[in-house]
């Protein structure tokens, strides 16, 4: 559980790098004019929630860093030993977007409703998110050990059988 749980914090971390890459170029491009970790930061900071404050953007920084390595945490944790398939991640992804921009951001007056909020910015948002899932997947595939297989039907064998010697000359499956 907590190897799951740890690949899964590494894979978040890594997948928020990637929607952030994503979010700066959409932020050049100007498509958006505030990045919004940093806006989330901004009104937990002292002082009146929307207007700009030292340290904002370092604490948003990290805290979407931090968001991103639980929510992969917990995505490590739900798929276990599992390799998920990319929709999967893009659907978790877009779980914790609808959640955040349609929920609790909202709600604490941070920023308006995605359906209430700036298009162009939501498109960014939504296709960052998209770029989390699908970096959280493959990231997370690639940090978990790949299960040993029975040669005669290619199928996982059952975890308490994986490690077991061979049995008999017969091979697992005794």
């Amino acid at each position: 559980m907590i190897a799951r749980t740890l690949r899964g914090a590494a894979a978040g971390t890594l997948a928020t790098g990637a929607m952030s890459a994503l979010m700066l170029a959409g932020a050049r491009a100007g498509l958006m004019r505030h990045q919004p970790p940093k806006r989330i930061a901004r009104a937990f900071l002292p002082g009146h929630r929307h207007r700009p404050k030292p340290g904002e953007r370092l604490l948003g920084t990290a805290a979407h860093f931090g968001f991103g390595a639980a929510s992969g945490a917990v995505f490590g944790l739900l798929v276990g030993d599992r390799r998920p398939r990319i929709l999967a991640g893009v659907v978790y992804a877009l779980a914790i977007w609808a959640v955040g921009y349609q929920g609790w951001v909202p709600r604490l007056h941070i920023m308006p409703p995605a359906t209430q909020d700036v298009p162009e910015r939501q498109a960014v948002m939504v296709g960052a998110h998209l770029v989390y899932g699908a970096a959280l997947v493959l990231a997370l595939n690639r940090l978990t050990p790949a299960r040993p297989y029975r040669v005669e039907t290619g199928r996982p064998m059952p975890e308490d059988r994986a490690v077991a010697p061979a049995v008999g000359g017969r091979g697992y499956g005794g």
